[in-house]
């Protein structure tokens, strides 16, 4: 723990060297790490603890965030600390820069701890190697990515490690918290969460001496979720609702504990007879789901058929892998692809050995990780980190033996070589040197005006302006509202659809609709950015409507101009 703690250390402060450029700019890239600021920010200005409505997002009623104040905690602590040595502006952004590497010393530790259980207790430096070489995954943990995803990829790598810990109570107990707290944060990680269960019910079923570890996992998964749901449940989330941690989804966490101890407690002689209570104790929480919460039974976020055909389908992260482009698919699955061939080897190697149940654990983590990408991209992240252990015990194996040849060749072009294929960065390399999939000028014309329209120094100039309310597009919203004093309409959150669907319809529409629309909702400026990704779905959608006629110069009356810095990529107008 003391040198992986070092190792960390030393990984964090190059990432903040190397990105202090994004710090010194608060680069919140993403909609969701905006969000989250504006999120701390109302907490640290008096919000309540349990109110997570953002109010400067379709004022004045706002709209509710079925997130929780967990991942809040440390990125204020950060400011509260910064705050005695500096200004507030400086506080956030710094803040901004550590508190995403926070969690990735957990995800270390518990990598380093499957590898020293399973591999070897040597081979735990090479697990941290090859984790800063996983792409998708420390994207969630570099500065800046505020949101919540790298702390749920840190529980996910303790559940995996307490899955082949051969202390069984430690191991169900690990898991267990690790569950609980990742469905406190978010529904996300539900299907690994739920994957660990799985892993932990047949452990049982297949050796009854499993008993302990069943039951401190049942206990603590239960009683964890009910004391998340009492400590971060916000008062949005009370309701029966199937997004967050709700009364639907704590009573199905609870209710699977209290069954699985029953069962780790009744704890039958015979194989079999447990392998059908398992499969009973499963039918009776999916039946009881079905019967109290049919509501559920759709897609979690329960958004109209209009939204989800026209924005939650269309979301890139939440497309499988084959429908994206190749050259950003490839670099995603290469390496899942090899730790999970490297867990399957493992696990057959280990197959008379004490390893054997752990190993099992993992190639059966690793694989549905992988598969999970051809639901959901999103995937990729978890199943690169799930992915370690597997390709730690393939380097482990391969490149001493490589080293050691008598052909030295072999020792270093070898050595190179098949290391460049262990970590999956071979796939990285490829994409970037030669010419595979390459972008059409399209689309980094497309791809560079949304940076542009997203820097802070960009939309802090509309600051120029007094605070008001600006009809904007989705994606801009939440980055308006983080760097200037201006409130707005939308963000790319479920349960803003209706001012989601207002926006589309106002720039999909005719002119009168969107002047409608824009006064309806308080709007008193209006903002564009040309060839930001977002618009030029409003042009393909909808010809002739009211954005394609404001992007062929066709104003209408109501718009005033307003004066923007020379060379600025956003548009202001009036709305009269």
């Amino acid at each position: 723990m003391r040198w992986t703690l070092v190792a960390w250390a030393a990984i964090a402060a190059y990432h903040v060297y190397d990105s202090w450029n994004l710090i010194r700019w608060l680069s919140l890239g993403d909609t969701d790490d905006n969000m989250r600021m504006m999120q701390v920010r109302a907490w640290l200005a008096g919000q309540g603890w349990f109110d997570l409505r953002q109010y400067r997002m379709n004022p004045p009623q706002g709209f509710d965030i079925h997130w929780s104040r967990i991942v809040d905690l440390p990125i204020a602590g950060l400011i509260l600390f910064f705050r005695l040595f500096t200004s507030n502006v400086w506080a956030e952004r710094l803040a901004a820069g550590i508190a995403p590497l926070i969690p990735l010393s957990i995800a270390m530790l518990g990598l380093g701890a499957t590898v020293r259980r399973l591999v070897d207790p040597l081979a735990w430096p090479l697990s941290i190697v090859l984790l800063a070489c996983t792409a998708a995954t420390m994207l969630m943990f570099l500065p800046e990515r505020i949101d919540h995803h790298g702390w749920q990829l840190a529980m996910l790598s303790l559940s995996v490690a307490g899955l082949c810990d051969p202390r069984q109570v430690r191991g169900g107990v690990m898991v267990g918290i690790a569950s609980s707290i990742s469905l406190a944060i978010g529904l996300e990680m539900l299907p690994y969460c739920a994957m660990a269960g799985a892993i932990i019910a047949l452990r049982w079923v297949w050796d009854r001496g499993e008993a302990r570890r069943l039951a401190a996992y049942a206990a603590s998964l239960g009683g964890g979720c009910a004391l998340g749901y009492a400590a971060f449940a916000s008062y949005a989330n009370a309701a029966m609702r199937c997004d967050a941690l709700t009364p639907v989804w704590l009573s199905v966490m609870v209710a699977a504990g209290a069954l699985l101890t029953v069962l780790a407690f009744v704890s039958p002689a015979n194989r079999w007879v447990r392998l059908v209570l398992a499969a009973v104790a499963g039918g009776v929480i999916v039946a009881g789901f079905v019967h109290f919460f049919p509501q559920c039974l759709g897609r979690p976020e329960g958004v109209s058929p209009e939204l989800e055909k026209n924005w939650l389908n269309n979301v890139r992260e939440a497309k499988p892998i084959y429908q994206h482009p190749f050259r950003m698919g490839f670099p995603i699955a290469a390496f899942p692809m090899v730790g999970a061939i490297g867990a399957l080897v493992a696990a057959w190697r280990a197959r008379r050995s004490e390893h054997a149940v752990g190993w099992a654990a993992v190639a059966l983590f690793v694989t549905f990780a992988s598969l999970m990408l051809l639901w959901q991209v999103r995937a990729g992240p978890a199943a690169q980190m799930l992915a370690v252990p597997g390709a730690t015990a393939l380097a482990w194996w391969l490149l001493p033996r490589l080293l050691n040849s008598g052909n030295m060749l072999v020792r270093v072009v070898g050595t190179v070589a098949a290391f460049l294929v262990v970590s999956g960065l071979f796939a990285g390399l490829a994409i970037k040197w030669l010419p595979i999939d390459r972008p059409s000028a399209y689309t980094k014309r497309v791809n560079f005006s949304t940076g542009q329209c997203l820097r802070t120094t960009v939309l802090a100039a509309t600051n120029r302006y007094p605070a008001q309310t600006v009809f904007t597009f989705v994606d801009l919203g939440p980055r308006l509202i983080t760097v200037s004093h201006h409130s707005a309409i939308a963000g790319p959150y479920h349960r803003n659809g209706d001012a989601i669907l207002d926006v589309q319809h106002a720039f999909g529409g005719s002119a009168a609709q969107a002047h409608a629309i824009m006064k309806r909702h308080g709007a008193t400026m209006l903002m564009v950015c040309p060839n930001m990704a977002e618009s030029t779905v409003y042009r393909a959608r909808n010809p002739g409507g009211f954005y394609d006629q404001l992007a062929h110069n066709q104003v209408p009356a109501w718009l005033t101009p307003l004066a923007m810095p020379k060379g600025s990529p956003l548009r202001l107008y009036r709305i009269d």
